[in-house]
C-alpha cells in the first residue's frame, strides 16, 4: 500500500489500538483518530489518564487499524509527540465528532482545560501491513 492509502484506511476507520509501555509492561487500549495525513497521526487524551504518564515515559508507540471488510490491519511505530497548541484543541474541539468536547470546554466540567486536555501527533512513523494472504510474507515498512 501507498502511504495516501494507509492514511485513507485509518482515516475511514478512526478506531484503534495503541500501544504504550508502563515499567515493564506492555499497556493497550482503544483510542479515537482525529486525523491521519502527511502531518501526523493525531489523537487525544486527559493528562488525568495513566497513558498520558506512559507516553511522558517512554513516547514510543504502536499504533493498529483494522479495516474488518478487506481483512486489513495496519499498524504504526514511532514517536509521539505533545501537541500544545491551543488553536489545534480548538480545532479539535469544535469537530462534528468531537461535540463532547465543546462541552467539556465551555461547561468548565474539565478543569483548565488547555492544560488537562492533550493532543498527540505520531510523524514520521513506520508502517507494516497484514492481510490472511500476506500471513507468512515478510513485513515491508512503509515510512510515513
Amino acid at each position: 500500500m501507498k502511504k495516501e492509502e494507509l492514511f485513507a484506511l485509518m482515516t475511514a476507520n478512526p478506531a484503534f489500538h495503541l500501544a504504550t509501555v508502563e515499567e515493564d509492561q506492555p499497556r493497550c487500549r482503544a483510542m479515537f483518530l482525529y486525523r491521519a495525513d502527511g502531518n501526523g497521526i493525531v489523537f487525544h487524551s486527559g493528562v488525568m489518564k495513566p497513558v498520558h504518564q506512559q507516553i511522558i515515559k517512554n513516547p514510543k508507540v504502536e499504533l493498529c487499524f483494522n479495516d474488518f471488510q478487506k481483512g486489513v490491519q495496519v499498524r504504526v511505530s514511532g514517536n509521539l509527540e505533545i501537541v500544545n497548541d491551543k488553536s489545534m484543541k480548538d480545532e479539535i474541539c469544535e469537530h462534528p465528532t468531537r461535540a463532547f468536547l465543546k462541552g467539556w470546554r465551555e461547561s468548565g466540567t474539565l478543569d483548565d482545560f488547555y492544560n488537562n486536555f492533550q493532543v498527540y501527533r505520531l510523524k514520521g512513523g513506520k508502517a507494516v501491513t497484514w492481510t490472511m494472504e500476506t500471513n507468512f510474507a515478510p513485513k515491508t515498512e512503509i515510512s510515513l
